[in-house]
């Protein structure tokens, strides 16, 4: 599916409000895996409770492959993580069966809501990460660089990141890839500003693309509108720190995993040989995918999981 800049305006769809809404002031990642010996109606129970719980804006919600073999389930597109094929770096697959995107504006407020959430799912799912994350200087990565600027916008971010087709339970859905990259501070000083604004491909002070930026330069490797079909998402990417150690969550919503994909092979190397600049300072240290439903009536719409049904609305807490 060819998704332009200028995509005709797109029919009302389900989407969790989440993906399309401006990022919050502060938000947590939660990775949840599958408890040893959950039974397929102990977690189709626990999601009944998530689907009653999270509204897809205050909570957006991606459910893992692991997640769908252990219901006997499949959603069309929706694989594990895996490094393509001769990648020329490191790209670790991390793939949970759960995926929650918390948002808000206070920290605390969300430690609570994440703690609120874990107590909900026990019974099937075990936390296996729990990251805090913010928005920083308006919308800058932690080197200083604004993040996102090639995001679609209006309908054609719409069209970019939500499914506007598929059938009841799949129109409105979206596939969502995440990576925790983890920046190394002290060799991207070294690098001095004019190597870094070459790596990036735009400079810092004013976010001008460098007309004379390298093959390795990110915005080249990356250049939505020259891959072939063209490669949108939506990123929705925020800065993450815990202890000395600090990065970018990215995370990049398609309607599907395709463009991502085409992406991710050209940065690292796998399609002609040339490795994104990125890895000179920053490396990803996790990467999974997920499914993440359409909601109706303000609860997840999990009607393309055939038996799965929303049961009643749980109280957030």
């Amino acid at each position: 599916m060819t998704l332009p800049f200028d995509a005709p305006p797109a029919p009302p769809t389900h989407h969790q409000p989440g993906l399309l809404d401006a990022l919050p002031a502060q938000a947590r990642y939660l990775g949840l895996a599958l408890k040893p010996g959950a039974s397929r109606a102990t977690l189709t129970h626990c999601l009944q409770a998530l689907a009653g719980w999270a509204d897809g804006r205050r909570c957006v919600v991606g459910l893992g492959e692991p997640l769908l073999i252990a219901l006997d389930r499949s959603v069309p597109g929706l694989t594990a993580f895996a490094a393509p094929a001769g990648s020329r770096v490191g790209l670790p697959a991390t793939q949970l069966a759960l995926w929650l995107w918390l948002r808000g504006d206070d920290a605390g407020e969300l430690l609570h809501r994440a703690r609120a959430a874990q107590a909900l799912l026990s019974e099937a799912f075990d936390l296996d990460e729990s990251v805090p994350a913010f928005c920083h200087a308006g919308g800058r990565d932690l080197t200083g660089y604004e993040d996102g600027t090639e995001n679609p916008e209006g309908d054609a971010a719409l069209a970019a990141a939500v499914c506007a087709d598929g059938g009841d339970g799949l129109a409105g859905s979206s596939y969502v890839a995440v990576q925790r990259w983890e920046h190394n501070f002290e060799a991207f000083d070294a690098m001095g500003s004019a190597a870094q604004d070459a790596s990036i491909g735009r400079r810092r002070s004013d976010n001008v693309e460098l007309d004379d930026a390298p093959d390795s330069a990110h915005v080249r490797r990356t250049a939505q509108e020259d891959f072939a079909p063209e490669a949108f998402v939506l990123r929705r990417s925020m800065p993450w720190i815990d202890c000395n150690q600090a990065g970018l969550m990215f995370v990049a919503f398609g309607a599907s995993l395709a463009p991502f994909e085409a992406q991710l092979r050209r940065m690292s190397g796998a399609e002609d040989g040339v490795v994104d600049a990125l890895f000179r300072f920053t490396r990803p240290v996790s990467g999974a995918y997920y499914w993440c439903p359409p909601v109706r009536d303000g609860r997840l719409d999990l009607g393309a999981l055939a038996g799965l049904v929303p049961g009643k609305s749980v109280s957030p807490g």
